[in-house]
């Protein structure tokens, strides 16, 4: 059905880097929702409202909160595909995140209102009319399957423009499938022993949508805040620009997020010092021109590194494995050493990992204890260090 669906009304389907086919695919998730939700929302309104069932009435109120929900994404990625303007130079893209965040406070509040609702219906311990059994079976099996397409449906279209929105929006709608499972036993259970379980099996659906949106507040506020690009991006933007011929190492690697197409990465590569410059830029600008076509604005800063000096290459050594008796994580680039025929001075930039807790001027006092002596041992002559210390903006 997703393939259908979006090859009838999404021109060029696949070209997902394309703003106006990310629009395309949020707008179809959209009116899926809003048709399919306020359909449910009618059904089990009107039905909860016959029967006298606050987990039914409930369930369909969470119904009808989705379909606000999805008229919300729909507002949300026309939004964002609005072009960059002198006060938003980027783009507008993170307005796609601000829809996830009023989503989740959809949720929460219906969540909210429910319980408040099942706690009086706990309390009057009003008993449901199931004298339409059948009927409540039918409407109840039918929205529970429509909400597993529905997040299936999300999941797909989520996975296809990597959108955090719809990532929400699926986990919704197969929460709201258990939800829906709960009070389907709740009638089941009513029917055939008598017991009357609507409002408890309604307060727990309400507790059961509120926890969930909280978590998807959450998870929708971190890119918002600005989070650390996922591991498996870092790795993706380390090895491609790694498998360059003549690219030596890559450090400082930062990644901003201006929406879930829009990311602009910086780099710093090491090169052999002995290649030209203009070899080295143009190999550079092949590089960025390569991540350009592929929807990524990546800007690479040049480091030339001594490879065939054996001193050098030697203590770059020595420092490498005193460093990872410190901190496994601990890192180093832009190693350089100047000799003089009376000190040597040893030059580098160290990575400091999030886990590290130390300032860094306790760290950088720490690393060059550890490894004066073992340098000064090995050259047989005084050794300073200059260290500066980065932050790693990754995970």
């Amino acid at each position: 059905m997703f393939k259908l669906l979006s090859s009838l009304f999404i021109k060029n389907k696949d070209d997902v880097h394309q703003p106006k086919v990310r629009t395309a695919y949020g707008i179809l998730s959209s009116v899926i929702g809003i048709l399919s939700n306020t359909l449910l929302a009618i059904l089990k309104i009107t039905t909860g409202i016959l029967v006298g069932s606050i987990s039914i009435l409930a369930d369909g109120i969470n119904n009808l909160s989705d379909s606000a929900s999805s008229t919300a994404t729909l507002i949300g990625f026309h939004l964002a595909n609005q072009p960059a303007d002198p006060e938003h130079p980027f783009g507008h893209e993170r307005i796609e995140y601000i829809t996830g965040v009023v989503i989740s406070i959809f949720i929460l509040v219906v969540g909210i209102l429910l319980g408040k609702s099942s706690i009086e219906r706990i309390i009057s311990k009003e008993k449901v009319d199931i004298s339409q059994f059948i009927l409540l079976v039918v409407i109840l099996g039918i929205s529970i399957l429509v909400k597993i397409w529905q997040g299936l449906f999300y999941r797909k279209c989520a996975k296809k423009i990597n959108s955090l929105t719809l990532i929400a929006t699926s986990q919704d709608s197969f929460n709201d499938a258990v939800a829906t499972t709960a009070v389907f036993i709740s009638i089941l259970v009513f029917y055939f022993f008598q017991v009357n379980l609507d409002g408890w099996f309604g307060l727990g659906v309400s507790i059961f949508i509120v926890i969930n949106g909280i978590k998807l507040m959450k998870e929708t506020i971190s890119p918002l805040i600005g989070e650390a690009p996922s591991k498996e991006f870092t790795q993706f933007i380390t090895d491609k620009v790694k498998s360059y011929e003549g690219i030596l190492g890559v450090h400082d690697l930062v990644i901003h997020s201006y929406g879930p197409a829009k990311t602009f990465v910086t780099l710093h590569v090491e090169v052999d010092s002995r290649e030209s410059i203009l070899e080295s830029h143009d190999k550079i600008d092949k590089i960025e021109r390569d991540f350009k076509r592929l929807g990524y604005m990546v800007t690479i800063h040049m480091d030339p590194a001594e490879v065939a000096d054996e001193r050098t290459n030697t203590l770059k050594q020595l420092v490498k494995d005193e460093l990872s008796k410190i901190h496994p994580q601990l890192q180093f680039h832009d190693f350089r050493v100047i000799h003089t025929n009376l000190s040597t001075t040893i030059l580098f930039d160290l990575v400091k990992p999030q886990q590290v807790k130390l300032t860094d001027e306790e760290l950088s006092e720490e690393v060059i204890e550890r490894i004066k002596k073992i340098c000064e041992n090995h050259l047989m002559q005084p050794v300073d260090f200059i260290i500066n210390i980065d932050q790693d903006y990754v995970l």
